[in-house]
């Protein structure tokens, strides 16, 4: 229960909820009564920190037509209500931010086969990306990202960490697990690319690491930065934890303050605990 110093921010304690996707965002992507419910009630509870749940870095990068959103002015001035009342309890306001890749534009989790049905562009979807043409389950074909759409996504996600600032968030994460588009790219399952992007290790975290360099240099120097990070894939062939432990200790070197650690099964689902871990 004692205070953890991240940079300027003080975490009264080490009881921090997770983000935890609620599909239950407005059709522009802004949070509702429920989020502020959702969250403010945890606030109250005493957790130390509240990371506000994945929202994307544009309309492309969702999962769902429910996502939160933070790719523009209207819903950073949306997200100050949670922000607001999250700090006024004496909570840290955080929030992930999240490009899904080859895991968007599919239903809500109870909604038909939810999470595995896809919504294509017809009937109300979007196109999707990916390191390789290589679906993610029964979801749509995503198309191979091309080094245009590589620089977007590292530039919307700078300009979501500058309007996570001034939505009053404290600290921000980067979401690269989960078989979300950077894990995707981390991941030698999905990426079977022949470019600087694909192949080695080194290759293979170049866009993950640009990411990270442009949202630690958009968000405040005094505010910390976390990555979420896939430890294994648990398949062979896919990321092993030594590979895991030489992106973060070049996260580190970025200066990400701190990354946690998933553990990553083979059914898609994540295994617990999951582990914070100091990067500096």
């Amino acid at each position: 229960m004692s205070p953890l110093q991240l940079r300027d921010v003080t975490v009264a304690n080490r009881v921090w909820m997770s983000p935890m996707a609620q599909y239950s965002a407005a059709p522009d992507g802004k949070p509702t009564d429920w989020h502020l419910v959702h969250y403010g009630a945890r606030a109250v509870g005493g957790a130390g920190l509240i990371m506000i749940e994945a929202s994307a870095v544009g309309p492309s990068h969702r999962c769902t037509a429910a996502d939160l959103g933070l790719w523009n002015e209207e819903q950073a001035a949306a997200h100050r209500r949670l922000t607001s009342f999250i700090s006024e309890q004496g909570a840290v306001p955080a929030i992930q931010l999240q490009a899904a890749g080859r895991k968007g534009s599919h239903k809500l989790p109870w909604d038909g086969l939810g999470q595995n049905d896809p919504v294509h562009v017809g009937d109300g979807g979007w196109d999707t990306i990916a390191p390789s043409t290589v679906r993610f389950g029964d979801l749509s074909l995503p198309q191979e990202a091309s080094h245009a759409d590589i620089d977007r996504t590292v530039a919307d996600f700078a300009h979501s960490a500058k309007l996570a600032q001034h939505a009053g968030y404290q600290v921000v994460e980067i979401q690269a697990s989960h078989g979300y588009i950077l894990h995707a790219f981390l991941s030698p399952l999905s990426n079977h690319r022949t470019d600087e992007y694909g192949g080695t290790l080194q290759n293979r975290m170049r866009f993950p690491l640009r990411v990270a360099r442009a949202v630690r240099q958009a968000f405040p120097p005094e505010k910390p930065v976390f990555v979420r990070i896939t430890a294994t894939d648990w398949v062979e062939g896919g990321i092993s934890i030594d590979e895991a432990a030489f992106f973060a200790k070049e996260l580190a070197a970025v200066g990400i303050d701190l990354h946690l650690v998933l553990h990553h099964r083979p059914d898609g689902q994540s295994s617990w605990p999951n582990q914070y871990h100091r990067a500096l």
